[in-house]
């Protein structure tokens, strides 16, 4: 071996070995949100069929349990980038850092609308994030104000003008994004509609979080696990149940679904990118800068997920519901990614 090619292949080895890739995979590897995974897969697909690279490989593991395996470390053996249905927590990052890894781009792709769907052979049913507390609750006021064991049975319990049938409730598991976004928009601005609670907000704040963020576990509200293929199924073998899942899983199932009108607005792609319906949120991948460079285009793959054909106005990913970003916004996130911008962990909470 000549001198030049020896030195050019101890540095790569070099690079490889400081990243702690020195055996590296030649396919992306993407964990994280169920939610996320449809429009990840669809620019998976679109990587593979035009970079001449193997598609990457996504798996829908929640997007607690995608952050887990992300923040894990560095390595051949450890993804490359995580999907996620709400933003990375602080506690998260910290855990990544802690974990060697230091560099972490965040990239926002689109807004996703959370949804309480049921059956489309289903009488439509019209609720607030009021009522829908007051169903899902584990704890509730009683007629003194006084928290008591959530006594409702039926919806009609909470309020007459709601169908005289059995709560039941699908929804995600507490590893799911999705399951922290039913909390953060339904479940806490219901509860600031009740008013001994807003009250109990004002006294002590913790006390209320506790309120908002525990689920009655008395089998009324049904933890469907990650997969919601599965709540679809179910929805439609009991036309008075219903399913909490974002708005893009309903877009897929419209021939099956149709989404519930919380507080007045019925959730489309319109509302939720017209600001209109409330319960939107935003929607994450999360990319190892250490990665780049060593696993063979994940640097191309990111770049791909953010243009404009895919994540523009226009662009595929539009067509599997999800909503896109503004356009001075979304410009903001194609040159970050295009500059590979680590995320600070003091922007988290």
């Amino acid at each position: 071996m000549n001198r030049t090619l020896l030195a050019t292949t101890v540095a790569v080895f070099a690079l490889a070995a400081s990243t702690g890739l020195a055996a590296a995979r030649d396919q992306i590897r993407i964990v994280g949100s169920s939610t996320v995974y449809p429009f990840t897969t669809a620019v998976a697909e679109q990587f593979g069929k035009t970079s001449g690279m193997k598609t990457p490989v996504v798996e829908a593991t929640g997007t607690g349990g995608g952050m887990k395996l992300f923040c894990e470390g560095v390595g051949e053996d450890k993804p490359d980038a995580t999907n996620a249905s709400r933003r990375m927590k602080k506690g998260e990052w910290e855990t990544c850092n802690k974990n060697g890894v230091k560099d972490i781009v965040e990239i926002l792709i689109g807004y996703d609308g959370l949804t309480l769907a049921q059956s489309k052979a289903s009488p439509e049913m019209k609720i607030s994030r009021k009522n829908l507390f007051l169903a899902l609750a584990k704890e509730v006021p009683g007629p003194d104000g006084k928290l008591i064991p959530n006594p409702y049975k039926n919806w009609s319990e909470i309020d007459p003008s709601l169908p005289n049938v059995k709560i039941e409730v699908l929804g995600p598991p507490p590893t799911s994004g999705t399951r922290d976004s039913m909390h953060e928009l339904f479940m806490e601005p219901g509860a600031k509609e009740i008013e001994s609670l807003a009250a109990l907000k004002k006294e002590d704040s913790k006390a209320f979080d506790v309120v908002w963020k525990s689920v009655r576990e008395d089998g009324a509200y049904v933890e469907a696990g990650e997969n919601d293929n599965v709540i679809v199924q179910k929805l439609e073998g009991n036309p008075n149940a219903f399913g909490v899942f974002g708005y893009s899983f309903l877009e897929e199932n419209v021939a099956k679904l149709q989404g519930v009108e919380i507080d007045g607005v019925v959730p489309t792609f319109e509302t939720i990118a017209g600001g209109e319906y409330k319960p939107s949120r935003e929607m994450f991948v999360y990319v190892k800068k250490g990665h780049v460079g060593v696993i063979p285009g994940l640097d191309k793959f990111a770049e791909e997920y953010v243009s404009d054909k895919a994540t523009g106005e226009e662009g595929y990913l539009a067509d599997k519901g999800l909503v896109p970003l503004p356009e001075e916004k979304h410009k903001q996130v194609q040159e970050s990614v295009k500059s590979l911008t680590a995320m600070k962990g003091d922007e988290l909470s």
